[in-house]
Formats: structure tokens, sequence, C-alpha cells
């Protein structure tokens, strides 16, 4: 080799590992043994260690919040296929726990990172190193988690009634035919209320709508304190309601009615110095044989509620009273 040619190699060197320093990615070789061989300046500046005090020990004994038995997995594959492999933020938020350093990410407690493993080959053939790249993709996981929790915040609000917070109609009754063809199929009881508040045209007359929506919202938030939550009550339209109540029979839904009416008819409501009392007439309907789909199952508990007004209302009315 001429002294040219030894030169041109050694600038090339220098060239190749001031690169390796200075890309912005985290860059660790290890032997077979797990001990550091390369720790190039990403890693030094963003674990606190530097070069100096890592190089030739084992990663474990540096970071031993490392899942040992994890990443020993992984590299075994790595050398036994001699081929890459890689893991996500997704799956593991991060290899080493970094602080989020970047200013347009601050509500990142750390740096996401995807890392990926590289066989690396000897002369010989054998892979006796294995390379690993750390890349910051805290942005990209700030991003993407924000968007996640936006699609669930307006998913939620898509079957959510304003006012009650309780599902709305269309979702409510979604959920409805959802439990009928669950019950259907498993031959487990299932029931089914239907409320709603007596004389409401008469609030909405004396104090107002306003008067009247508070009235609402105070009805459904008795609704929240007397199910359980297996159960899925909903804003049905106006002043009426409804609750699905799995595995659960008649004689159950009717004593759950019962608490629900009782409490109703003991509530004070203060708007504008004014009290306002009232109360609510319920239907409860056990889905049985007889009933064909979800809307049949509406029906009976809809007539149930009927007679529950028309016999006086402030009353609870089973339609098997009727059978």
């Amino acid at each position: 080799m001429t002294t040219r040619s030894a030169k041109i190699e050694i600038t090339e060197l220098h060239w190749m590992m001031d690169m390796l320093q200075s890309i912005d990615v985290g860059l660790i070789v290890l032997d077979g043994d797990y001990h550091v061989q390369v720790w190039n300046s990403f890693m030094a500046n963003h674990s606190g260690v530097p070069a100096k005090d890592i190089i030739g020990k084992k990663l474990f004994e540096i970071f031993a919040d490392i899942s040992e038995e994890w990443f020993k997995r992984k590299a075994e594959s790595v050398v036994l296929l001699n081929c890459r492999s890689f893991t996500t933020w997704e799956q593991r938020p991060y290899l080493i726990k970094f602080k989020n350093y970047r200013p347009i990410t601050g509500p990142a407690e750390f740096m996401y990172q995807n890392v990926t493993f590289i066989p690396l080959t000897s002369v010989d053939g054998t892979v006796n190193h294995i390379g690993i790249i750390i890349y910051d993709v805290t942005d990209s996981a700030i991003n993407g988690g924000e968007l996640e929790k936006a699609n669930s915040t307006l998913q939620e609000l898509s079957r959510t009634d304003h006012l009650t917070k309780l599902h709305n109609r269309g979702y409510w009754e979604a959920r409805l035919q959802e439990e009928f063809l669950r019950s259907k199929r498993t031959g487990q009881p299932c029931s089914l209320i239907l409320f709603d508040i007596d004389y409401f045209k008469n609030v909405n007359d004396a104090y107002g709508h306003q008067a009247g929506d508070e009235v609402i919202r105070l009805t459904a938030d008795q609704v929240r304190k007397k199910v359980r939550a297996t159960d899925i009550p909903g804003r049905y339209g106006g002043e009426e309601f409804g609750i699905i109540l799995i595995d659960t029979s008649a004689d159950s839904a009717r004593y759950l009615a019962e608490r629900l009416r009782k409490a109703i008819e003991t509530m004070s409501i203060e708007y504008e110095g004014c009290e306002i009392c009232c109360t609510i007439s319920l239907g409860v309907a056990e889905l049985s044989d007889r009933i064909e789909d979800y809307r049949d199952w509406l029906a009976c508990a809809d007539q149930a509620l009927y007679r529950a007004k028309k016999s006086g209302r402030n009353r609870v009315v089973a339609h098997e009273d009727a059978d």
C-alpha cells in the first residue's frame, strides 16, 4: 500500500467516525457478551453517560432498567437468523429511557424510540457483534397519541346526549339491538326499562324550558347513581329515558325501577328560587321467546309505560303483568 493510499484510507476512516458521532440517531455496537464497543455522541448526550464510562462494560450493568431477558431474546434471534429486527414505540416506548428535549413535544415525559437491531458480520462470515440504532420518534408518537385521543373524544361525543351525558338515542338503540341478539344467542335474561317524566309539559309551561332542561339533567344524574356498571342507560327522546339491564330478570328490573321512581319522587330541584318536584312512570319488559326483534321489545316496554301512565302515573308496571 502506498503512503498516499494509506493517507486516503485514514482520512476516510476519520470521516466515517466523525459522521457516526454527529448523526442524530443513537448508535451502539455490542460484542457477543453484550459489552459496549461503540457508543456515539447521541447516546452520550442523551444518556448522560460518556463513552469512556461505558465502553467495555455490559450494557445491563449501566442501564439496569433494560429488560435483560427481552433484550437477549431479541439479540439472539438477530445473531441466529443473521437478519435485522425492529421494535417500535407502540410495542415498547423506549430501549433506554431518555428525557424528552424537544420544546415542540413538551408534553412528552421521555423520548419515544424506534429501535433497529443489526447483525454485524465479521470477515469470516460469522456474526460476533450487534449494531443497535435508536431513532427519536417523539414527534410522531405524540402526534399519533393526540390524534387517537381526539378521535376517541369525537367518538364519545357522537354517541353522547349533550344535556344528560347519557347515551343518545342512536347509540343506545344500537346497543339495544346488540343486547337483543346476544341474549337470544346465550339464553341469558335481559330486561328493558322505559320511563318518562310525568306532566313534563307543565314544568316547561310554568317555569320555562331552561328549568325543564335542569329537571331532565338531574333526572339523568339519578339514573347514573342507581344503575350498575353493566347497565346501559340512554336518553330516548325529550323527557323519555331507556335502560338496558343485562343478565336481569323482570323482577330484578322492577326492583331497580322502583328504587329509581322513589329517588325521583323525593328529589327537590331548586331553580331560580323555585322548588320543582316531579315524578316518573316506568315500564318494564323482559326479553322473551315471543319477542321477535328489538323493536318488539321496545314496543312491549312502551306498552307497559303507557299502562303506568294511564293507571295514575308515578308507578312501575311490567309488561309481564298483563300476561
